[in-house]
């Protein structure tokens, strides 16, 4: 996600964090320091309130790092490939790869709601039970917070909204009753639009009313509905590809340059003739090594053109969507979403055959359009 960086590692996935995570802290710790804690534990002073505050937001802001760490593992473990985790101001969100079974698509997607509702009750029995003694007042109300508002987000993400975890379960109960994962995503993600636009209401209708909280659940319902619409493209395009191989799709001959040269040279023989915004390279064996972005090379100062081998500033082949043509599209496609973009290098016996880029996939798009409407008529 643009505007996080990266903190560590969680399940031996990468942690990403955003900007907006430290706001979100402050914002918490302000409503449980200076408005919860004094109505409920009047008579402190003002350090108590702001520590406990503080501490009460950390807390929250780690069950929901739990919620996602419960998504990464589970996911790992059903040998689902897991980019990384990132906290940001809804929450967090997990980059992964699409599960391979309805089995696996429910169990990723129930275990962040399980974990928060199980946070939530372990929280909220530690609150009650601290209060019944007196000196431990102000900590069994910051934990009866932790424990409400982790219930609260559990059950709201079990709301059947694609990008919220309830949505992805209906995914898979549809994927699962029906066999057909396709329809099982367009049908979730048209319920996520839907879901989205009533939580907008919801919010402007609050807001209305004179509660300022509406613009939050009118913000969060919008990012549903964003999201949503992007889902059923992607569930659109998933249908329309079905069954076609990498073979059927690509363009060859590929236009290539050779990656020893230097990038003054690279820009005078290839780049300023083809007509494509990135070329494949390859090395001394004819093998592919990487890919050119013509833009990364526009960028070098001309003085260091003639010092610099064009490999030097390419994408490496590690770091590019590759596909054999034998493989289904469909699945070539799912790499981009751990890797580069497009387009997708197509490999046999380790020489470069093809190259898919976003045009063939246009194409194919248009074509599929124009059957199916051939067909209706």
């Amino acid at each position: 996600m643009n505007g996080s960086v990266r903190i560590g590692h969680v399940v031996g996935v990468p942690l990403r964090m955003h900007w907006s995570v430290p706001l979100l802290v402050m914002l918490f710790a302000y409503g449980l320091g200076r408005q919860t804690l004094p109505v409920i534990t009047p008579g402190r002073s003002a350090v108590v309130y702001a520590l406990a505050g503080v501490v009460g937001a950390a807390l929250l802001t780690g069950s929901l790092l739990l919620h996602e760490t419960a998504h990464a593992a589970i996911a790992r473990r059903k040998q689902i490939s897991v980019e990384d985790v990132t906290l940001w101001a809804l929450g967090g969100i997990t980059r992964m790869g699409r599960p391979q079974t309805a089995a696996a698509a429910f169990a990723v997607a129930v275990s962040g709601p399980l974990t928060s509702l199980l946070i939530g009750g372990v929280a909220l029995g530690a609150g009650f039970g601290l209060s019944q003694l007196s000196p431990w007042e102000v900590p069994a109300v910051v934990l009866v917070w932790l424990g409400w508002a982790n219930v609260i987000l559990g059950v709201f993400n079990l709301l059947p909204a694609v990008p919220l975890d309830g949505g992805r379960v209906v995914q898979a109960l549809l994927w699962w009753r029906t066999g057909d994962r396709d329809r099982a995503d367009l049908v979730a993600s048209r319920g996520g639009q839907v879901m989205g636009a009533l939580l907008v209401a919801a919010g402007w209708v609050s807001v209305l009313r004179g509660m300022p909280s509406g613009l939050w659940l009118a913000f969060i319902g919008l990012f549903v509905m964003v999201v949503a619409g992007s889902e059923r493209r992607r569930a659109t395009l998933q249908s329309a590809l079905h069954g076609i191989r990498v073979v059927d799709a690509m363009s060859s001959p590929v236009e290539t340059g050779a990656d020893w040269l230097t990038v003054q040279r690279f820009i005078e023989e290839v780049a300023v003739h083809t007509g494509h915004s990135a070329v494949p390279l390859l090395d001394f064996e004819g093998r592919p090594s990487g890919m050119a972005q013509l833009r990364r090379l526009a960028a070098i100062p001309v003085a260091q053109r003639e010092e610099l081998r064009v490999r030097d500033v390419a994408t490496p082949l590690s770091h590019c969507a590759v596909a054999a043509p034998d493989e289904l599209l469909t699945e070539a496609l799912e790499k981009l979403s751990l890797r580069a973009g497009l387009p997708i290098l197509v490999v046999d016996a380790g020489y470069l055959v093809g190259i898919v880029t976003a045009k063939d996939v246009s194409r194919l798009m248009q074509r599929h359009t124009l059957s199916g409407r051939a067909g209706a008529g």
